[in-house]
């Protein structure tokens, strides 16, 4: 039953997606900036480092406008871009909490650097889009390789935040139906939602599972109870109270990038009810199965996260190689 549903979702995605997706896209290389910011890798490096140092959690900040960035318009910077008279720009969407993405202004001190080096060159996409790699990295995760060459949008969509990223109450097949929209499949899914295996969340985020079915996926033990009153203690029922108080979505390796993920969701402690849904689901059998298969073997999920986030990075926007640019600062379009 969970497959012929996956497989029907699969058809219908993949034939929308199949006609947004422009066959002569400009190809993203390794070596775009060769010759024109040869440093740009290693400028992004260093600013990362000195971030990441200073506080573990801004790799999470840097990793979620990634993902946040390329479910809308392809991976184009348009998350980056502040509200105006004449532009509605995606960060004050629900689904992107209401204003509670952070690491804006990493991005902003990368972009800076850049333009003293190499002005008018780097695009605030590909900024987004090596910080995070380096982000992963420098928090115990594994390395891929770039490709670069995007230009940044002049445009935002408010409406395609609120239609395209999952949300943290959604359910598996919505959330398999969002991923297939965008040529990502159900073994990306599963291995891009490992990156919670760093980062926090906001009560209001995890209210819902920690009053809802956290003891009964979690088989009501003792240490999974002393964790639900822990979160209960973080987070109060009543709606509107401490709606920002936040808690790890790892609580055994916060700021490591590890498997460990995973193993919270074998127990049936994970703290988001779409991460949950990954082993609990009753159409989840594929996300079940690989779900073990990475609480097992770390290998397996750095080799796998690494490809998906190359996919995930090469989700383009045909209109911004076209009508795209430059942005001289990543927050507003060019005058």
């Amino acid at each position: 039953m969970a497959i012929s549903l996956q497989c029907f979702l699969f058809l219908i995605c993949i034939s929308i997606f199949s006609s947004t997706m422009a066959a002569t896209d400009p190809p993203l290389t390794l070596d775009y900036y060769k010759s024109t910011c040869p440093n740009v890798f290693d400028i992004v490096k260093k600013e990362m480092e000195c971030h990441v140092l200073y506080d573990p959690r801004n790799a999470a900040f840097i990793l979620r406008l990634h993902f946040h960035d390329c479910f809308v318009q392809g991976c184009d910077g348009s998350i980056l871009l502040d509200d105006t008279i004449e532009l509605q720009g995606e960060k004050k969407a629900s689904t992107n909490g209401l204003n509670s993405l952070k690491g804006f202004r990493i991005i902003d001190k990368i972009k800076n650097k850049l333009e003293s080096e190499c002005p008018g060159i780097v695009s605030c996409a590909d900024i987004l889009t090596i910080a995070a790699r380096d982000a992963v990295i420098l928090v115990g995760g594994p390395y891929w390789h770039v490709p670069v060459g995007r230009k940044d949008s002049k445009t935002a969509s408010y409406d395609l935040a609120m239609e395209n990223i999952p949300s943290a109450n959604e359910g598996l097949l919505s959330i398999i139906a969002k991923f297939l929209y965008q040529g990502l499949s159900v073994t990306d899914m599963v291995a891009l939602s490992g990156a919670h295996t760093i980062g926090m969340a906001r009560c209001e985020s995890f209210r819902a599972r920690i009053y809802g079915d956290f003891e009964a996926t979690s088989g009501k033990n003792p240490i999974s109870d002393s964790y639900l009153s822990e979160l209960r203690s973080v987070c109060p029922a009543i709606i509107g109270s401490g709606d920002n108080n936040v808690t790890a979505m790892d609580n055994v390796t916060p700021n490591l990038f590890d498997n460990s993920f995973y193993h919270t969701l074998l127990r049936g402690e994970g703290l988001l009810n779409s991460d949950q849904e990954l082993y609990s689901s009753l159409f989840g059998m594929e996300t079940k199965s690989l779900v073990q298969k990475y609480a097992a073997d770390p290998v397996a999920f750095f080799n796998q996260f690494s490809d998906s986030m190359v996919k995930l990075g090469n989700i383009t926007n045909s209109d911004s190689f076209v009508n795209g640019e430059v942005r001289k600062n990543c927050r507003f379009v060019n005058t």
